[in-house]
């Protein structure tokens, strides 16, 4: 049953991108993650301040972390990934966010010393080699901000977002570890300071006067803000947690790369747009080469008593 509910939360969570998509024909990307992240925070802090009140008792080393939280976990990888998704198509955008294993381990080689091996090189290099041919196809609206022949705008904030949400998850663990903050308590408030952030942010640059919307546009970017928010901010990432205590994150990233395979008939189904058989190749390329990087972790892959997330 266990294998059943990872499957199901990625897809389900794969969904976000093409609520996305359908949000971002309705609002700036700016603002949409100012309004998504600040509507989530205040759903999980108020659930906090009602029920465990003393969560909110927290030092200035505390506050300065759960900043550095906002910014790169929630501001900066969210305000990347709507900006891109507005010019990619939903499936690949999923795609080179669902990467994050393989950023996670050469961040671990660069940042923590983690000894790399032969046998993890030679993995990294066939997933990075799987990334390739999506890298380098480039279409519609993409190819006017093309960074290059063989890459675009767009594709870099996506990669960027990753980045971004990897160094956001080493944030989390070294302040839920060592700050004693409850993980719901770190989300939570740090949706809700780095929704804040993207609010001024989107104040200055997104010209507020002329948002004025009809009901016909605020009814549909309401819903896709409030299906976001329940998928990925309340049941996912609580869903993950959950999956944490009975699997590796290990294998949980791992699974993960099915996303993109998820994503794309979503994107078929909501948005019409036509599965990339790419997308499928590259994602298998990927597969393999993270499964070589991993081998020895994925050999154990149920544990018996909660995890602790590695990356």
């Amino acid at each position: 049953m266990g294998f059943v509910l990872v499957i199901l939360m990625y897809a389900l969570w794969s969904s976000v991108f093409s609520l996305g998509k359908i949000a971002l024909q309705h609002s700036p990307p700016i603002f949409l993650t100012g309004a998504r992240m600040t509507l989530a925070g205040l759903i999980l802090t108020a659930y906090l301040f009602l029920r465990k009140r003393g969560s909110f008792n927290l030092n200035k080393k505390q506050l300065l972390s759960l900043g550095l939280l906002s910014i790169f976990s929630i501001y900066l990888t969210n305000i990347l990934e709507f900006w891109g998704l507005q010019y990619l198509t939903a499936a690949k955008t999923c795609f080179i966010y669902s990467l994050s294993p393989l950023f996670a381990a050469f961040f671990s080689y660069l940042h923590f010393g983690e000894k790399m091996t032969p046998r993890k090189w030679i993995g990294l290099s066939i997933g990075f080699l799987g990334i390739l041919p999506v890298l380098l196809t480039q279409n519609g609206a993409e190819e006017l901000l093309s960074l290059s022949s063989f890459l675009s705008w767009p594709t870099v904030a996506i990669m960027g977002a990753a980045l971004s949400s990897v160094y956001g998850w080493v944030l989390l663990r070294l302040l839920v570890k060592n700050e004693t903050i409850s993980p719901l308590m770190a989300n939570g408030s740090s949706m809700l300071i780095g929704g804040v952030i993207a609010f001024i942010h989107s104040f200055f640059v997104d010209n507020w006067s002329s948002m004025s919307l009809t009901i016909d546009q605020v009814t549909p970017l309401l819903q896709a803000l409030l299906l976001m928010t329940l998928v990925s901010n309340i049941i996912c990432y609580n869903l993950y947690g959950m999956m944490l205590k009975r699997f590796t994150a290990t294998f949980l990233s791992f699974a993960g790369l099915l996303s993109p395979i998820f994503a794309s008939m979503n994107a078929w189904i909501f948005l019409g747009e036509k599965p990339d058989p790419l997308i499928f190749l590259s994602t298998g390329v990927v597969l393999v080469g993270l499964g070589i990087v991993y081998s020895s972790e994925l050999k154990t892959i149920v544990i018996a008593k909660p995890a602790t997330q590695e990356l």
